[in-house]
């Protein structure tokens, strides 16, 4: 269990001032190079996800896709410790991808950190709910 730890600090760590920059500075340049950069904010987070995972993927296969997963599947795969520290690698891959791109649609349609904090705060607590309500507030974004 030993890797799972080291990759579980690695990730969680390096996520802190990604976020940091996208709440506190988001206009700044030092913002706009790193997290506008997918090299540098997102993809070192999917090095620790890949190291745990791939040696997993049969079973990952096997567990969710021999047939539709159940309630009862999900729990009895996420009760080893080694599985919750993947889903926590991927939560934090992906959520730093989401907030990623709300920082961006909220740079372009220029609003204000007053909005764009608390929705990206939102972003990295509950993903979902940040990403709803930042794609809300950004409607007249065109991609």
């Amino acid at each position: 269990m030993e890797i799972e730890i080291v990759m579980f600090w690695i990730s969680s760590i390096y996520i802190i001032p990604i976020w940091g920059l996208m709440w506190f500075a988001p206009r700044h340049d030092i913002t706009k190079k790193i997290v506008g950069d997918l090299r540098i904010s997102v993809l070192p987070l999917c090095i620790p996800y890949a190291i745990l995972a791939i040696p997993s993927l049969p079973d990952i296969f096997i567990t969710l896709g021999a047939e539709m997963p159940t309630p009862e599947k999900i729990v009895e795969f996420f009760s080893d410790d080694k599985v919750i520290i993947v889903g926590w690698l991927h939560f934090l891959a992906f959520d730093v991808l989401a907030g990623r791109y709300i920082w961006l649609r909220m740079l372009a349609c220029d609003r204000p950190m007053y909005v764009s904090t608390p929705i990206l705060v939102l972003g990295m607590m509950v993903a979902p709910l940040g990403f709803l309500i930042g794609i809300l507030t950004t409607l007249e974004y065109s991609e």
